[in-house]
């Protein structure tokens, strides 16, 4: 499809680790592909190995990965190519940076209990975190900040990822982006 025919949006697909984003932004992706939308996906785990090859997941880190995702996602959009970031971006003014930058912008938060997200726990991160000691998980010992406002809320464990995917369309359709 021509580039210049779609619409440039982002969504930003956040939650806690472990809570299924990659799940429903591949749900996602395909719906959008459906209607002949090929959205770009920004997912922080293959990013941080270009930007942060040895990350450590501070906050001084965290705050350079984000703006830098950001960045891309922004410079995708002015360009007419859709974006869906897949990050769990801890703090609000991560995701808000995006807000402000990118015009045609929807919050999606997947709403996963921490316990679901440590018994799914495919990564280990979990796991990995209690074994060791560390305290850079998000919801588990670094915060983690829920939006105050989304756009749209997906209950993990309770709906389909192609349900909430499918809400995020139709919004995607509603306010005009597609």
């Amino acid at each position: 499809m021509d580039r210049k025919s779609q619409s440039a949006f982002a969504v930003w697909v956040t939650g806690l680790p472990a809570s299924g984003k990659s799940t429903l932004v591949a749900a996602l992706k395909a719906q959008l592909a459906g209607s002949q939308i090929d959205a770009a996906v920004l997912e922080s785990d293959v990013l941080r190995q270009v930007f942060t090859p040895h990350p450590n997941y501070g906050d001084e880190e965290r705050d350079t990965f984000y703006r830098q995702m950001v960045y891309v996602g922004a410079l995708l959009t002015q360009h007419g190519i859709p974006v869906i970031f897949d990050a769990t971006a801890n703090r609000r003014a991560y995701r808000n940076r995006a807000r402000q930058q990118i015009p045609h912008f929807v919050e999606v938060f997947l709403d996963c209990p921490l316990e679901l997200c440590q018994a799914r726990d495919p990564k280990g991160i979990y796991r990995s975190a209690r074994d060791s000691g560390g305290n850079n998980v998000p919801g588990l010992h670094a915060s983690y900040e829920p939006p105050e406002n989304p756009d749209v809320v997906v209950l993990a464990g309770q709906e389909p990822p192609e349900v909430g995917a499918g809400r995020v369309v139709e919004l995607l359709k509603k306010k005009g982006y597609i």
